[in-house]
């Protein structure tokens, strides 16, 4: 398979343009039907990063620590994501146990790792290259790029850990007046990892294909 680089297809009606170069803030339309063809990423690039490793660090606080804690005629019970998963398929529900193991666990995992594998990977993939040796221009593309590429953008509508959120704090507030709640600090890291996930989610998978080729030019310029 061919890459044209500075080549893009309309989603919507399937047209073929010339890449625009776009500045900072800029969006391009398809001057036939609308859809957006590309956006400039801006400072995305450089904050995508950092905010990966947050949510992961905001992940494992979530999964690994209570969400609330329940005191009621002097018991206490607590549970975790995975605790909870366990208690519903317990319980005879094991399609909404599947379901909320799905989109709340492993699916934002996957985009996490992801995410993190397509920023780190081309680096230590290219600085291996040049320690073995290799007189070729070494790609700058890692092995499964395109298939994580597309992976990303077919999990992205999957990752509903805000319905979770969403669930969890009405569920609390309806306990608030029948036991003692108290938060855990599973709960907060939710809601931080909430407000990551939808920065990381405007992130639009596509760019790392413009990096992929931003970075192959410049390995061209350098070796010329």
């Amino acid at each position: 398979m061919q890459v044209v680089p500075h080549v893009t297809v309309c989603e919507g009606c399937d047209a073929v343009f010339r890449a625009p170069k776009l500045r900072s803030r800029e969006i391009a339309h398809c001057p036939r039907c609308g859809t957006e063809l590309t956006r400039h990423a801006g400072q995305q690039r450089d904050r995508l990063l950092p905010l990966t490793l947050a949510s992961l660090i905001l992940f494992a606080i979530a999964n690994l620590f209570p969400i609330v804690e329940i005191e009621l005629q002097g018991r206490s019970s607590q549970t975790t994501l995975a605790g909870a998963v366990v208690v519903l398929a317990g319980e005879g529900m094991s399609p909404v146990a599947l379901l909320v193991l799905a989109t709340t666990l492993l699916f934002p995992l996957a985009q996490l790792c992801i995410l993190l594998y397509l920023q780190v990977a081309p680096t230590v993939w290219q600085a291996d290259r040049k320690a073995d040796g290799d007189a070729a221009t070494p790609p700058e593309r890692p092995p499964g790029f395109a298939v994580l590429v597309k992976a990303l953008q077919s999990l992205r509508p999957w990752g509903m850990v805000e319905v979770f959120l969403l669930g969890v704090l009405v569920a609390i507030v309806k306990l608030f007046g029948m036991a003692t709640v108290v938060l855990g600090p599973a709960l907060w890291a939710f809601v931080g990892l909430t407000v990551l996930l939808t920065t990381l989610l405007s992130f639009d998978p596509r760019s790392f294909w413009q990096m992929a080729f931003e970075r192959e030019e410049g390995a061209k310029g350098g070796a010329a």
